[in-house]
């Protein structure tokens, strides 16, 4: 009985070493053909599939928003560099125009979110551009998530405009 015991012991345990090394093998497949497909595209994408067909550059969105009034929007998709990210989630990140500002990009829904990591990188995003009046409040939680020193966060004392933008999607190049 303690053979037969046994002997049914060892078998299982070959099944799942074998059934384990299958699913490895196969994991890492998947991994090689999801590596291929990116790089071909030479993107990853967050939040709805966009293309970067068609995307004008930072020049080009910081003259469209000179023109910008407080409500008015415009449907657009754009390159740009980040320059700081939300290090708590990945929740909103800062894209880099010419001239003193940068455009504060949020993702729409709150649906998606984009790696913590990413400044300095390039990436394209559709969605909406416009003008948005931020509370000395918001300021500061969004200081607070950009790790910024608690002197910084404490000489935020008025609300300011800023270039906005609602991202659908989002490509980051890899």
């Amino acid at each position: 009985m303690k053979k037969l015991i046994y002997s049914a012991l060892i078998c299982c345990s070959i099944l799942a070493c074998k059934n384990s090394e299958e699913k490895k093998v196969e994991a890492e497949n998947t991994v090689e053909v999801q590596e291929k497909e990116n790089n071909e595209l030479a993107y990853a994408s967050y939040g709805e599939e966009i293309s970067a067909e068609g995307a004008v550059d930072a020049e080009a969105i910081a003259e469209d928003y000179k023109k910008l009034k407080p409500g008015d929007t415009i449907a657009t998709s754009f390159t740009s560099t980040v320059n700081a990210v939300c290090k708590m989630k990945g929740c909103w990140m800062d894209l880099e125009i010419p001239g003193d500002e940068d455009v504060s990009v949020k993702f729409k829904n709150y649906e998606f979110f984009v790696p913590k990591d990413i400044e300095g990188k390039e990436v394209v995003v559709e969605g909406k551009a416009f003008i948005q009046e931020v509370s000395v409040e918001d300021q500061k939680h969004y200081a607070k998530d950009a790790g910024k020193s608690e002197e910084e966060i404490q000489s935020i004392t008025e609300p300011k405009h800023e270039f906005a933008f609602l991202a659908n999607g989002v490509l980051l190049k890899k």
